[in-house]
């Protein structure tokens, strides 16, 4: 991609309306723009980078033994009323009517619809365990929305629903969830905490949620120094306590202390049970031939979430510092007199040739500007390597290899080979 092609509407200053660091360099990067409380335009920078977590975690989900399915937006009422949830869920369900005046709702969640999607299509014990998800847009009006795509009303989502014969069943497919959850936050190359968590209005017996450590986190977890033991500081607290009673206490499980960390949750996995297969009558017929109940699990990960997620853990004062895994482009091109020098314009896309057949994402910063504003751009937009063509190539061939993190040297451009081994792929 040429710079000077690509749909990048970059700002000095962010808008007053950004409090928290990753809406703000979201709209500096020129990856987002609103359009309404919280409901956002994903530009060509910001897609890039969504498409990459999207893809991650399609992989992983594949990986697992999940099914890809895709369920509509919109929903009727008459599959919520069966659950009880067209009233339960309150103003954050958005109601909506057809031209016939018939009720439906923007989906916030989708645990009626696949229900309903399993109940008229198994029969049978033989055909489960069974687990499908989707990536699709949800929409939750939230009362306030903020912090750009970290608390939007319209995001991108992937949910996962499994369903079982059996406790065991429903045990073996949380595990594998989990495990799923786990090479997702870590292919991406981030730090994160498993914790123990209410449920809330999804229900269940029992979850987990999955939280990216960051300063600007809004929840506060407790955990141990010396376990992965983690858990929400709203369940651990007594009804006297503050979250201050707890900065050296004895962990719960026995091992080491507990700390105070922020974190920002991403993800969420329930063991639901039958909650929602009893109201909606999901039932299959078990090899000695009696109608079951089956057991439901649920898990969901906030795609556009993570992508917020990994700014607030990954940034410094000149901009993002994306994990190599979902940057927008792996490597930037940085002309000097582009267009001015035949010898440099012939070498930096003679280069942008070859990186881009090796099946790198790069970026030919072909401006007509200097190299202070070139590089500005490129530690905002946080791309992770840049190779900077100016006078030295032009005095003898070499090139300089500058990565985000500050690593600088110079290598010869014909050495190709020691170019490919910086950006290697496993």
């Amino acid at each position: 991609m040429l710079f000077s092609k690509l749909l990048l509407p970059t700002l000095k200053e962010a808008p007053q309306e950004a409090e928290i660091i990753s809406h703000k360099l979201m709209l500096r990067a020129g990856m987002i723009r609103k359009v309404a409380s919280g409901i956002y335009t994903w530009l060509p920078l910001g897609l890039r980078v969504l498409r990459k977590v999207e893809n991650i975690v399609r992989n992983e989900m594949n990986n697992s033994g999940a099914q890809e399915v895709l369920m509509p937006m919109v929903q009727p009422k008459e599959l919520w009323n069966e659950t009880n949830r067209w009233e339960k869920m309150g103003k954050e369900l958005l109601r909506i009517q057809d031209r016939h005046e018939r009720d439906f709702c923007l989906g916030p969640t989708h645990e009626e619809v696949i229900t309903d999607l399993i109940r008229n299509t198994l029969k049978s014990y033989k055909e489960l365990p069974i687990n499908t998800y989707q990536i699709q847009t949800k929409f939750r009006d939230e009362i306030r929305p903020r912090y750009g795509v970290m608390r939007s009303r319209e995001f991108l989502m992937k949910d996962a629903y499994s369903f079982g014969v059996d406790q065991e069943s429903l045990d073996k497919s949380y595990i594998d969830m989990r495990n799923a959850y786990k090479e997702i936050l870590n292919n991406i190359g981030l730090d994160f905490k498993i914790v123990k968590a209410d449920s809330g209005a999804i229900g269940g017996d029992a979850s987990e949620e999955f939280h990216i450590l960051a300063e600007n986190g809004e929840d506060t977890i407790a955990v141990s120094s010396k376990s992965e033991f983690a858990i929400n500081t709203e369940l651990l607290l007594k009804n006297d306590e503050n979250i201050s009673s707890l900065e050296g206490k004895e962990s719960p499980d026995g091992k080491g202390t507990i700390q105070i960390k922020k974190g920002i949750e991403v993800g969420h996995i329930f063991k639901l049970g039958k909650v929602y297969s009893e109201s909606m009558g999901a039932n299959v017929q078990t090899h000695e031939g009696r109608s079951s109940t089956l057991h439901m699990g649920c898990y969901g990960i906030g795609v556009s979430r993570i992508v917020a997620a990994s700014i607030e853990q990954n940034n410094d004062e000149k901009g993002i510092i994306w994990p190599s895994a979902i940057a927008p482009f792996e490597v930037n091109i940085i002309a000097i007199g582009y267009e001015k020098n035949d010898l440099i314009e012939r070498a930096a896309n003679d280069l942008y040739k070859e990186l881009s057949e090796q099946g790198y994402d790069v970026l030919l910063d072909d401006r007509k500007a200097g190299f202070g504003a070139k590089m500005k751009d490129s530690e905002l937009i946080g791309i992770p390597m840049n190779i900077i063509i100016g006078n030295k190539y032009l005095e003898d061939g070499s090139v300089e290899m500058r990565t985000r993190d500050g690593q600088e040297s110079l290598i010869n451009i014909d050495d190709l080979e020691v170019v490919f081994n910086y950006f290697k792929k496993d």
